[in-house]
């Protein structure tokens, strides 16, 4: 996102956060937890980088689960 993900959730009450619930219910999903990211454009390449890794990290690991 190109806010900060604390106004996001607080301020804009993570409006697409609840509808992507709502609409995962109805076929049977639950989402675990949601980890936002904001200030994509202000991050400098080094700082991206280790988002960029630790959401690979953590999309690796969810694969692996649900194989």
């Amino acid at each position: 996102m190109g806010m900060p993900a604390f106004a996001y959730r607080w301020y804009f009450g993570a409006h697409g956060l609840k509808s992507l619930t709502q609409n995962l219910a109805l076929v049977g999903i639950t989402p675990r937890r949601f980890i936002l990211v904001g200030m994509i454009e202000e991050m400098s390449d080094p700082k991206r980088q280790a988002w960029l890794h630790r959401l690979n990290v953590l999309g690796r690991a969810a694969a692996c689960r649900i194989s």
